[in-house]
């Protein structure tokens, strides 16, 4: 037996797309993190580009792991329609996580504080747009 084979994903929806959530934070947090430190890139801009990598990211774990697959439809059209459908939630998250920026020191020298504040901020508008909007037929 592996460990892949042995390990037993929850079945509840909501702790999936939690899971996925958690993994998708890890994703955006180092995307941030290397876009400011090693590009140079702004701490807003960069945050605008790790979530357009993350947002992929959570729609493919979303789809095999959370939700399925869904009906017949294009996995373009439902990717598209994942970041549309998302985008309430990223301006939530993205909002939150501004605010958090320009308010505190703290936050600018550990951004990964904002993007924790952002990413919990948006959690259950994402996970019920999520589910009644793009993976509806799951």
């Amino acid at each position: 037996m592996t460990v892949a084979s042995s390990v037993k994903i929850p079945r509840a929806p909501f702790v999936r797309f939690c899971l996925v959530g958690t993994i998708g934070f890890c994703v955006d947090a180092s995307v941030l993190q290397i876009v400011v430190q090693y590009w140079g890139v702004d701490p807003y801009l960069g945050r605008v580009l790790s979530y357009l990598v993350v947002a992929t990211a959570t729609w493919g774990l979303n789809r095999r792991f959370t939700f399925g697959p869904g009906g017949a439809e294009q996995w373009q059209h439902q990717w598209a329609r994942y970041v549309i459908v998302n985008a309430v939630g990223a301006g939530i998250n993205y909002g939150t996580y501004a605010a958090c920026v320009w308010s505190f020191e703290l936050v600018r020298q550990y951004l990964i504080l904002g993007v924790a504040a952002g990413s919990i901020s948006a959690l259950v508008f994402n996970f019920t747009a999520s589910r009644r909007l793009v993976f509806r037929e799951c």
